[in-house]
C-alpha cells in the first residue's frame, strides 16, 4: 500500500513538472512574438518622427515599450496611453490618473510635446544628437520622467536587447522615396482628422498646419493635402 501512494506522487510530480516545462517555453514565446510585432507596428512611425524632430527612433520605441509593456498594458488597451502619461480620460472602462487618446500615434506625438515643451526636457534637442539614445534615456531620466532610479538603464536595456538603435540610422529612414510626393485626399462621410492621420502616417497637428486648419471640422468633400 506504502509502494502504492508513493508511486502516485511519484506520477503527480513527475506529470506536474512536464506541465511546467511546457507552459514555460510557450510564455517566452508569446513574450518574444509580442515584442517583435509591436516594434514592426510602430518602427516606421517612429523613424518618421525622428527624421521631423531629431530624437531617436530607439528612444520613442524603447520608452513606448518600456512603459506600455509592448502594448499589452491595461493603459494602452483602454487609453492608447504607451507613455505613461499622466492627465484627464473619459473612459468608463478603467478609472486611471493617466490621459487617454483617441489613438496611439497621438500618444506618441504627446510624448514628443512633452520633451519639446517642458523646460526640463527641451534642451536636449540641441545637447545631444538623434543616434545619442544612452545620453537621451539618461537626460529624460534626469529631467524627472519616472520615479524610478533604474528607469534609463531599463530603457537602454530594452534598446539593446532589439537592437534598436539601428533604426537610428539614415538607412531605415523610410522618408527617402515619399518625402517630396504629396497626396490629395477627399474627406468622406465619418472622417475625422484624427482617422485621416492614421491612415497616412502622418499626424493631425501636421494635417492642420499643412492645410491652414484652425479647428478639427471637416466637411464632405473637402480637400486636403497629406
Amino acid at each position: 500500500m506504502n509502494s502504492l501512494l508513493f508511486n502516485l506522487k511519484t506520477l503527480k510530480t513527475l506529470i506536474f513538472s512536464t506541465i511546467i516545462c511546457l507552459i514555460i517555453p510557450s510564455q517566452a514565446s508569446a513574450q518574444k512574438v509580442s515584442a517583435q510585432k509591436y516594434i514592426e507596428t510602430h518602427k516606421e512611425r517612429a523613424i518618421q518622427i525622428m527624421e521631423k524632430y531629431d530624437i531617436p527612433a530607439s528612444i520613442i520605441l524603447g520608452v513606448a515599450i518600456h512603459e506600455s509593456a509592448f502594448g499589452n498594458s491595461r493603459l494602452a488597451q483602454y487609453l492608447n496611453n504607451h507613455f505613461g502619461i499622466k492627465g484627464k480620460n473619459s473612459s468608463t472602462e478603467i478609472k486611471s490618473a493617466y490621459k487617454g487618446y483617441d489613438s496611439v500615434d497621438e500618444s506618441y506625438m504627446d510624448f514628443i510635446r512633452i520633451l519639446q515643451n517642458r523646460k526640463q526636457f527641451n534642451h536636449l534637442f540641441d545637447k545631444y544628437e538623434k543616434d545619442d539614445y544612452r545620453s537621451w534615456a539618461l537626460g529624460i531620466a534626469k529631467g524627472g520622467y519616472a520615479s524610478s532610479k533604474t528607469w534609463s538603464a531599463q530603457v537602454i536595456g530594452i534598446i539593446r536587447k532589439y537592437d534598436l538603435d539601428k533604426l537610428d540610422q539614415p538607412s531605415n529612414s523610410p522618408r527617402v522615396e515619399s518625402a517630396s510626393k504629396t497626396n490629395l485626399y477627399i474627406v468622406k462621410p465619418g472622417d475625422t482628422l484624427s482617422r485621416i492621420a492614421s491612415q497616412f502616417n502622418t499626424t493631425v497637428d501636421d494635417i492642420q498646419n499643412d492645410n491652414g486648419l484652425r479647428s478639427s471640422r471637416l466637411q464632405i468633400g473637402q480637400e486636403l493635402s497629406l
